[in-house]
């Protein structure tokens, strides 16, 4: 553990990659990622991808930008916040909207149904493969591949 976050570190393709799941909560996950921005002493514009759930995708879609606002997201506020920044990467996995009567810290926290858990491992699959293409091709190399393809 370092930063705030559960780490794993390894090497996809050659190049040096850090995984790293904040154990914050999800509105204070900006201290992870600047902790860590700190102690590996990277560029965010350039050396940080955040992965993220999102309400405003239909379910299993992805979506990578190159930077832009946090939106709704609060932990992306946090991230943005931390960073002083919204010039970084980010891999927004599609979770859909909650029904009209439902808390959104509830769906959010909520489990998948049946036909949703049947989907994950192509989602999963999905996000690892852009996640790939990313470090080794490139961010618009990976955008022009999976945003037009999910």
């Amino acid at each position: 553990m370092r930063a705030h976050a559960r780490i794993a570190e390894g090497h996809i393709r050659g190049e040096r990659v850090v995984l790293a799941k904040p154990i914050t909560y999800m509105n204070l996950s900006g201290r992870a990622v600047s902790g860590l921005r700190s102690w590996y002493k990277i560029d965010p514009a350039q050396e940080l991808l955040i992965i993220y759930d999102e309400c405003d995708l239909p379910f299993g879609r992805i979506r990578l930008r190159q930077q832009g606002s946090a939106g709704s997201h609060n932990g992306m506020k946090s991230i943005v916040q931390q960073l002083g920044s919204q010039q970084f990467p980010r891999l927004r996995v599609g979770i859909g909207a909650p029904p009209p009567e439902w808390d959104m810290a509830a769906y959010v926290l909520g489990r998948f149904n049946r036909d949703e858990n049947s989907q994950l491992p192509d989602i999963y699959e999905r996000v690892a493969d852009a996640t790939v293409v990313t470090v080794c091709e490139g961010l618009t190399t990976a955008m022009n591949r999976f945003n037009q393809s999910s």
